[in-house]
């Protein structure tokens, strides 16, 4: 019993020691690899290992940056923020190779997120901060889980989307086209127009929002073609091409 004693008092301790040391590095481990097991669920890149191991690393930060000024008495500025702090702004690079930026379409912002916080989750733990790094693990999986689902209920038809027309010949005239989006109830946001002189081929993207619930896009298409015999194709995407 004495020993149990000794290990949760070794944890608790404010001081850095081998055991509490251990203990952090195990619970941002497990915290972080939580995390990154939602998001790889999701088919990001970004799984358990690299929530794990940016966890853990937060967590190290905030232990050195407790340790030093509490081994080395004599540092007059010894500051058990200052090292910390760095990781707030350094995770940044990390938050940034997470979103692609494809031609108008980005994409992973939400797993950019997840880094940045799985960091801010590590330093928590390495402050000893554990039930509200456990709590904001469980607050993430939560959002991360059941928000989408409440996104798409209380947007369901409103999520924008690209359709990408490639037209024979340089077209100059659009606005039968725009009509068949108003007969759909296609709000059409922006514009993209392409000329391509040498080839003779005019590429439109409609950034476009829907109105109540989908339309059917296959019968729209159809009509588009009769509208418009030279259409060579038309893609629905969420990515401009330019």
């Amino acid at each position: 019993m004495n020993i149990i004693q000794t290990v949760i008092d070794l944890i608790n301790s404010s001081e850095v020691n081998a055991v509490n040391a251990f203990f952090k590095l195990t619970l941002s481990f497990l915290l972080g690899a939580i995390i990154g097991l939602e998001r790889r669920r999701k088919g990001q890149f970004a799984g358990m290992r690299t929530f794990a191991i940016i966890s853990m690393g937060a967590t190290l930060a905030m232990l050195v940056s407790i340790y030093i000024p509490q081994e080395y008495m004599g540092l007059k500025n010894g500051d058990p923020g200052r090292i910390a702090a760095q990781v707030i702004s350094g995770i940044g690079f990390l938050g940034a190779g997470a979103i692609i930026q494809m031609k108008g379409s980005v994409r992973g912002l939400t797993t950019a997120a997840g880094i940045w916080i799985a960091a801010c989750i590590g330093l928590a733990v390495g402050a000893g901060m554990y039930l509200i790094a456990i709590m904001a693990c469980a607050l993430i999986i939560f959002i991360l889980v059941n928000m989408e689902s409440y996104e798409h209920k209380i947007f369901r038809g409103g999520e924008s989307k690209i359709i990408r027309v490639k037209v024979d010949g340089v077209m100059t005239d659009i606005s039968h086209i725009r009509k068949i989006y108003d007969d759909y109830l296609i709000h059409i946001q922006d514009e993209f127009i392409k000329y391509e002189y040498k080839q003779e081929i005019t590429i439109l993207n409609f950034v476009i929002v829907t109105r109540g619930k989908s339309p059917d896009y296959i019968k729209m298409f159809s009509d588009m073609e009769k509208a418009e015999p030279s259409i060579r194709s038309i893609t629905l995407t969420n990515e401009v091409n330019y």
